[in-house]
């Protein structure tokens, strides 16, 4: 063997047909994963999100996208404020729970802002957020948010990629 990797490589146009390899090839982007909250009359929800970005520093807005289709989605989208948690390496086992229930928090998991939107301990960042404009995205809507107020700290981020979580390795 000369050491080289076998890769089969595909071409194809993304439609209904194709759809789980359009997913695929999305996969190999590796991105952060946040967990976006905000509370609503039953009390606090979350949902998982990866499709969070920075949009402009003056004015300060951030987009994540919620899926139509999520039984969550009323609850994010009608949301006035929220907030957007950057996640830590160790905090993979906290994604996948929200990921099957949105209202896993037990007492004392969460704090609040002055907005009353419930914040996650130990997140990497957390940005607060009053909702700005919501957009059309497809089967997704964008929901711009203008950061009112950030927390940050150290650590290693919690990565997405491939259907899996992972870490960041740097090089020597």
């Amino acid at each position: 063997m000369d050491g080289s990797m076998s890769m089969e490589e595909q071409t194809f146009e993304p439609g209904p047909e194709t759809q789980r390899a359009f997913r695929d090839a999305l996969g190999r982007f590796a991105t952060g994963v946040t967990i976006v909250t905000t509370q609503t009359p039953d009390g606090p929800i979350a949902i998982t999100a990866n499709s969070f970005a920075s949009l402009s520093l003056d004015p300060p807005l951030v987009l994540w996208s919620p899926a139509k289709a999520s039984s969550r989605f009323g609850p994010f989208t009608e949301a006035r404020h929220f907030a957007i948690h950057v996640l830590a390496a160790d905090q993979a086992a906290l994604c996948s729970e929200v990921a099957k229930d949105a209202r896993r928090f037990r007492p004392g998991d969460l704090t609040e802002n002055d907005k009353g939107v419930p914040l996650i301990d130990g997140a990497l960042a957390h940005f607060e957020c009053a909702r700005e404009a919501i957009h059309d995205g497809g089967d997704h809507v964008i929901v711009v948010g203008r950061v009112e107020r950030v927390r940050r700290r150290d650590g290693e981020p919690l990565l997405f990629l491939n259907g899996q979580y992972g870490e960041f390795a740097a090089r020597g």
